[in-house]
């Protein structure tokens, strides 16, 4: 039986997140630069795409780019978003051939130019597809997302829109980037780094975590799936008690 053949296929996590880590000290490892890890880290993502969208999987979302990996080296940065107008670019049809919609969380706006136009004619060219929805954080993070939140909500309140006693959970979700999509179930992260990093802080409240040794560009459909399956053997209980799961 293989590994896919073993994950519980009516206990599948609808959203799936994943920090991407290690592609640097992938290239290191092989005498190269951190580009080289970037570009071989593209298979892993088409490998893990390919993988939730066989196994069922909603929602997908990828940690590309955070807004502090604007303080890498300016050469980094640059072939990093060369490489991303470049792979969405070449995996339009693929995902167009998997019906694989694509969307995007994040200060969009503070991406270049034509990585934006790249990024919004794929959203718009997808934007009928029913199958796996493929969400990238780009020049994102968590406590940014929460201050523009902030920021929102306060600005309406000033403006007598709304009322602060109106404010709880539910609203303040409407304010967030991810206000379209469940909170993940799983969350991965990759090269064996136990921190989430500034990544959706606010959603993984109750989210289970799984952490691999494996570095990004090695990461291949089974190792999904072997994220998939231990998840499946947790426990549950979102501050209740075991015999009030079980009830």
């Amino acid at each position: 039986m293989t590994i896919k053949e073993e994950v519980l296929k009516n206990q599948i996590p609808q959203h799936i997140a994943i920090i991407m880590d290690g592609n640097g000290r992938w290239a290191k490892k092989r005498g190269n630069n951190r580009i080289f890890g970037h570009k071989n880290g593209v298979t892993a993502v088409r490998e893990t795409v390919e993988a939730a969208a066989e196994i069922g999987v909603k929602y997908l979302t990828l940690y590309a780019f955070s807004t502090e990996n604007w303080a890498r080296p300016k050469d980094e940065v640059t072939a990093l978003m060369s490489l991303l107008v470049e792979s969405i670019h070449n995996e339009l049809t693929t995902l167009l051939e998997n019906n694989i919609k694509l969307r995007a969380i994040g200060n969009i706006d503070s991406l270049p130019g034509n990585v934006r136009q790249n990024l919004n004619q794929a959203i718009q060219k997808t934007s009928h597809c029913t199958g796996l929805t493929l969400i990238l954080a780009l020049s994102y993070s968590s406590r940014w997302e929460i201050i523009e939140a902030v920021k929102k909500i306060s600005a309406e309140v000033k403006n007598n829109k709304l009322s602060i006693d109106a404010i709880d959970v539910q609203l303040f979700n409407q304010y967030l980037n991810t206000n379209e999509y469940p909170d993940p179930e799983l969350l991965i992260r990759t090269s064996g780094e136990l921190r989430i990093s500034n990544f959706l802080l606010y959603q993984i409240a109750y989210t289970e975590l799984y952490f691999t040794p494996v570095l990004w560009p090695d990461f291949r459909k089974d190792d999904f799936f072997k994220a998939i399956l231990d998840y499946q053997k947790r426990e549950r209980r979102f501050g209740k008690t075991s015999e009030q799961i079980k009830k």
